[in-house]
């Protein structure tokens, strides 16, 4: 049931604070230099500035959905917006790299309580058929936030310093906190019990997976780290187990799956949530550490990304709804493995700036081309009842893949440093100054044969954008309600 007044402004209002907590998962990969000189620090603690945060955002996400139904989506995103907003002071101020990871947390603490809101909002108030246009905008903030966060943070990096990529968060905070007090509707609430057992299995499942893969090459693989990372995916194993035998409200209904396309949605975002978040980190020590670039020079570089990105998103968004749902994301995941494979071979010393900005307006088609379609996908079955767990897990379907794509490439970049003949994980050189010359080329080509890596994943959104089920003419299959157990997989 969709509400009497007009949904947009509310929707509008949202995504301020949407944009700027996913603005954060890449913001710092700019800045990673530049804090990692000051703080005195390595690669693997510096990264961990951005794994903490993907990590207490990752994690919560599933039972935050259900607090919104239960408390209401407004209440709970107003609540994580003045803890994102607090914690990003926090991170300003920090003057260690250890405060610096633990407001990090905190900040991600209070994403996890905003996101799942503004898909739950646009699912309960947009009818299934004006939902692609919500979703073209949701899901066109989505990627332009994320791609727009290292040419922001180059800016505030090079002219008023790191701790301004958390400060600018405070008055954008306060102005998104009085948009969405004064524009949200309050939706109905309905009573839930919370799978307590089940968010404690998926933290420590997702957290132990998380820090064995990133810490591994610090610890040169030793058994307990192998131990940890198959201890972490036991947990999780059993925790989707647990899920299935559970009959009151899991915290992730697995009937929820019954719907293809919902399943398909979630693999797919999960794979361009890692993707991303792994691109990112050796992109930017290539720009700075490499070709000695600034921080602004750096974000610049990608700067054809979110401009297309942000131009096409809504347009896409809208023609989606029209088409077959197979061809714009699977078009999209094809083109964006295409170009970031072809950057991949880019990676090099004398390589210009023309060079490497054409393959990334070429990605900023491939993500408009991504980010709406899967969203409006995802959500098109969905029952009002299911609005906030559907949301809760497709958006930590994405975060989880963030994070485990920062954490395989933190260590799959420090391996292959140490193959390079470069040991112990840090950049030979200080922050925005080139390497000596013996070590451009071993530097540069551990970078590049790195950045393979998110070309493999997004193989996977390939696959599962390529079997969407749809009718000629382009609507979605349609599905029974999900409490039924019929659902159409043709």
């Amino acid at each position: 049931m969709t509400t009497e007044r007009n949904p947009w402004p509310a929707l509008y209002a949202l995504v301020i604070g949407f944009f700027m907590i996913l603005l954060d998962t890449t913001i710092v990969a700019v800045a990673n230099p530049v804090i990692m000189a000051d703080l005195d620090t390595s690669i693997s603690n510096v990264i961990w500035v951005t794994s903490a945060y993907l990590l207490t955002y990752a994690v919560p996400l599933l039972v935050s959905g259900r607090l919104g139904d239960r408390f209401g989506p407004k209440n709970m995103y107003l609540l994580g917006l003045a803890v994102f907003t607090l914690a990003s002071l926090g991170c300003g101020l920090a003057g260690s790299i250890g405060v610096l990871i633990a407001a990090r947390a905190v900040q991600g603490l209070g994403a996890a309580l905003m996101n799942p809101q503004t898909m739950s909002v646009i699912t309960r108030t947009f009818p299934p058929d004006k939902r692609g246009a919500a979703m073209g905008l949701w899901g066109g903030v989505a990627g332009l936030a994320t791609l727009v966060g290292p040419i922001l943070g180059g800016v505030l990096v090079d002219n008023v310093g790191w701790q301004w990529i958390f400060y600018v968060n405070v008055p954008v905070g306060a102005v998104a906190f009085v948009a969405a007090a004064w524009l949200v509707p309050a939706l109905p609430t309905s009573a839930h019990k919370f799978d307590i057992p089940g968010v404690i299995m998926s933290g420590i499942g997702l957290t132990a997976l998380v820090y064995g893969l990133q810490q591994g090459n610090s610890y040169h693989w030793a058994g307990w780290v192998w131990g940890l990372i198959a201890g972490g995916i036991v947990v999780l194993g059993g925790f989707l187990v647990y899920q299935g035998r559970t009959v009151s409200e899991p915290l992730m209904p697995l009937r929820l799956f019954k719907d293809r396309n919902f399943t398909l949605s979630s693999v797919a975002v999960m794979s361009m949530g890692a993707s991303i978040t792994a691109f990112m980190l050796p992109t930017f020590f290539f720009l700075q550490v490499v070709l000695g670039f600034s921080p602004t020079k750096a974000g610049l570089v990608l700067a054809p990304m979110p401009v297309v990105t942000g131009f096409l998103a809504p347009i896409l968004g809208r023609i989606s709804d029209q088409l077959n749902v197979r061809i714009i994301p699977t078009f999209g995941f094809v083109l964006f493995a295409g170009t970031l494979a072809w950057f991949a071979t880019l990676v090099k010393p004398e390589t210009s700036v023309a060079a490497l900005m054409l393959p990334m307006a070429l990605s900023g088609v491939a993500n408009a081309c991504i980010w709406p379609p899967l969203a409006a996908i995802a959500t098109h079955n969905l029952p009002m009842q299911l609005a906030g767990a559907g949301s809760g897990v497709f958006n930590e379907m994405r975060q989880v893949g963030a994070v485990i794509g920062s954490a395989a490439m933190s260590a799959l970049v420090t391996a292959r440093l140490a193959a390079h003949g470069i040991e112990g994980g840090g950049a030979p050189a200080g922050a925005n100054t080139k390497l000596p010359a013996a070590l451009v080329h071993p530097f540069s080509s551990a970078l590049g044969d790195s950045m393979y890596l998110p070309v493999a994943i997004l193989i996977i959104g390939i696959v599962a954008s390529f079997l969407f089920a749809s009718r000629p003419g382009g609507t979605v299959v349609a599905s029974t309600p999900l409490e039924e157990t019929n659902v159409d997989r043709s």
